[in-house]
Formats: C-alpha cells, sequence, structure tokens
C-alpha cells in the first residue's frame, strides 16, 4: 500500500480521539464523551424534502424538480406574444381603431 491511500485512511478517524489507550484516561474519556454526543445528536437517514415557499420556488419545484418539463418554454412564448402584441397596440394600433371617418 502506497503513501497516498495510507494518508487518506488515517484522515478518517481524528488522532488522539478515538485510539483504545486514550478511553482509559480521565480528560481524554471526556473528550472522547463529548465527541459521541456530538455524533449521537446528528440527524439520521435521508434530509427532509424542502417545501417551495414563493411563487418561484413553487414555480422552480414544479417544472424543474423531479419531472422536468417543457412547459416553461411554452410559457416564455406565450409570455413574448402578449409583449408583442400589447407594445404594438400601444405604439401602432391603437391609432387606427376608430378609422371609418
Amino acid at each position: 500500500m502506497s503513501f497516498v491511500p495510507k494518508r487518506g485512511l488515517s484522515t478518517l478517524i481524528p488522532p488522539k480521539v478515538a485510539s483504545p489507550n486514550a478511553i482509559g484516561s480521565s480528560p481524554n474519556a471526556v473528550r472522547m464523551q463529548k465527541v459521541v454526543g456530538f455524533y449521537e445528536k446528528l440527524p439520521r437517514g435521508p434530509a427532509p424534502e424542502v417545501k417551495p415557499k414563493g411563487l418561484l420556488q413553487r414555480y422552480q419545484h414544479r417544472y424543474f424538480g423531479n419531472k422536468v418539463s417543457a412547459m416553461p418554454l411554452l410559457h416564455a412564448i406565450a409570455a413574448l406574444t402578449l409583449l408583442g402584441y400589447a407594445q404594438n397596440y400601444y405604439f401602432h394600433l391603437r391609432h387606427h381603431k376608430n378609422n371609418a371617418h
């Protein structure tokens, strides 16, 4: 085994915290108990799913979450069409609505 894998395995366990001879002495046993207590308080299992809160987060969760959809592309096309018609009406079409004279 080369130096690199040994180094990788040795960093998994903190030095002087989990050594068997450190448990017998009083200060090290207290420190070991603190480490064990810390790891006992950590949550177990998969993380809970985050609930979307705002309008944009709900939209992203619905269309970009687990089931990816093409609806945002259709929504963008519809929004650009409505925006374009509104601009055409404001800048051009409103002047020609009563052109029967």
